[in-house]
């Protein structure tokens, strides 16, 4: 059973379905632990991630020294993955060199200033991606790589590569490096999957994201800090969606001198690669210089993978490398029969005290059932505003703090009526009882909130994950209650006072003497009667 229309509240996790997994954060270096602000700014980060999807409830939060918990409703495990786990590190590299990737090489090409054709590029002020799909964490670097020599070259294993973070080197030194003889055999005999350190003042040898083509690339002339924003969006006149990148002014500068100096080279050395977690996502073709600090990633990207790829580069790198530890996964269907469960058990609890007050209250339990009503439809109301306006979901504890409302909102009415009984009692008439009770039953009435609002406030400010649904609904059919009680109950037993039928006592009015305990009184005239010579 699930709630549907513009008129409804919106569901957590644990009601419509959704994905949680939990990251067990490392240092990208391999060297040190994890420091608690590193954690938080991680967590920050992966919170912008997770918001720029658009769904409601999102929960980010930091569990013990290392581990970050992420909660999306209606997101699959696959995309919540990929959008928050990789680190998004992106550099810009000139392409020195590209090689074909086969399933069964039979050669390995040497590279050159003129290689082989290299993946179809695009036009100069787009990028042909060889991949559409949104980023993925790149694997951490290691110490030593170890990989097959070129042919002719002896067996032994080459000399580590740095994989601590280098400097930038300015333009003209990352366009000045040329590849050593270790470059190049190193090329030779990598295959895609093998790892790499991704320094930014070093080359890098890697491959797109399907496999299909390696790479030799420059140093980076270009990081992810240059990046001020990325959009995804489908041009004019256009149908394909692309990724629109803005660099800042020193990135902007930069990019023009690089490209107006690799659009007068050969192929592949007249492109660069967008290299986004030491994978390249691209290498556009250059014709001519592009000022601005403007750049198109292009090519079959759906409007997911897409927008995807520009939030995860919009936002920023993670200072943290992730492992995932644990997925779990909430279906609707299993959802939807929480929900149902949940409001099966509120209708019963609801006809439970309807039942109990008609029996103890008589024809005043239209009061107890007319305040029910009332506060059931205020809820329901400021749930629909606040899901709409601040992103509030309903989940199960929420739903266990409205049926509690239920009895918060029927005791209320007990206190004060108990009240009345015991002001008749003391032979006040019924109208007096009624206002003298209030008197002494309001504060009552608000301790007892008093001490809820409290408990709601502390439970929401300690708690973590859905118990804060509890104490937010808790707290907020609370403050209703208060309303309710002061300015319907209140009135309402009063206007109903004043009536022939309840102001008189009648029998099964719940007013009537025998009820609330006190014996009926005569009239002065009676008692003369009934003490005068004639009728003794």
């Amino acid at each position: 059973m699930a709630l549907s229309g513009s008129w409804s509240p919106k569901l957590g996790l644990d009601l419509r379905g959704g994905t949680t997994i939990t990251l067990t954060a490392r240092n990208a270096t391999g060297q040190g632990g994890v420091s608690a602000e590193s954690l938080e700014q991680a967590r920050t980060i992966i919170q912008q991630r997770v918001d720029a999807i658009g769904v409601g409830e999102s929960e980010v939060a930091t569990v013990g020294n290392n581990q970050i918990t992420v909660s999306v409703p209606n997101v699959a495990p696959a995309q919540l993955q990929e959008m928050v786990g990789t680190t998004a590190q992106l550099y810009f590299r000139p392409v020195y060199a590209t090689a074909q990737v086969t399933a069964q090489p039979t050669a390995t090409p040497t590279p050159s200033a003129t290689p082989s054709s290299s993946a179809d590029p695009s036009t100069p002020a787009s990028a042909e991606p060889t991949s559409g799909t949104t980023a993925t964490a790149a694997p951490s670097p290691t110490e030593s790589v170890n990989r097959r020599p070129a042919a002719g070259l002896p067996t032994a294993a080459p000399t580590p590569r740095p994989t601590a973070p280098g400097r930038q080197l300015t333009t003209d030194e990352a366009l000045a490096w040329t590849p050593t003889a270790r470059d190049q055999a190193d090329f030779e005999a990598f295959t895609c999957g093998d790892e790499f350190p991704d320094v930014p003042d070093q080359p890098l040898i890697t491959c797109n994201r399907e496999g299909t083509t390696k790479f030799l690339l420059y140093p980076a002339v270009i990081n992810g800090d240059m990046l001020t924003d990325a959009n995804a969006g489908v041009p004019q006149h256009q149908l394909s969606w692309i990724v629109q990148l803005q660099l800042n002014d020193v990135g902007g500068k930069i990019f023009e001198q690089v490209t107006g100096a690799l659009a007068k080279k050969s192929e592949p050395q007249n492109t660069f690669a967008i290299v986004l977690d030491g994978k390249v996502v691209t290498y556009p073709r250059l014709t001519t210089a592009i000022s601005g600090g403007r750049a198109e990633i292009s090519g079959s990207f759906t409007q997911q993978s897409a927008t995807d790829l520009a939030n995860v580069l919009k936002y920023g790198s993670l200072p943290l490398a992730f492992d995932l530890s644990e997925v779990s996964n909430v279906s609707a269907t299993l959802g939807g029969e929480q929900l149902q469960a949940g409001i099966i058990a509120g209708l019963i609890g609801l006809a439970l005290v309807v039942i109990y007050s008609v029996i103890y209250y008589r024809a005043l339990a239209v009061v107890v059932v007319a305040s029910l009503v009332l506060a059931a439809t205020i809820t329901y109301q400021l749930m629909v505003l606040l899901g709409q306006s601040m992103g509030f979901a309903l989940n199960l504890p929420g739903i266990a703090g409205a049926i509690v409302a239920i009895g918060m909102t029927a005791d209320s009415f007990i206190i004060y009526f108990e009240r009345i009984r015991d002001e008749v009692r003391d032979g006040r008439s019924l109208r007096t009882a009624i206002e003298t009770g209030w008197i002494g039953s309001r504060k009552t009435i608000l301790i007892a909130d008093a001490v809820s609002l409290l408990s709601a406030a502390v439970l929401f400010v300690l708690a973590i994950g859905s118990v804060k649904g509890f104490a937010f609904t808790l707290g907020l059919t609370t403050l209703i209650d208060i309303a309710i009680v002061f300015w319907f109950t209140k009135p309402m037993v009063t206007l109903l006072g004043r009536t022939k039928y309840f102001g008189e006592g009648r029998k099964f009015s719940g007013f009537d003497a025998a009820h609330l305990g006190a014996a009926p009184r005569r009239s002065p005239i009676r008692r003369l009667r009934a003490s005068s010579p004639k009728e003794a």
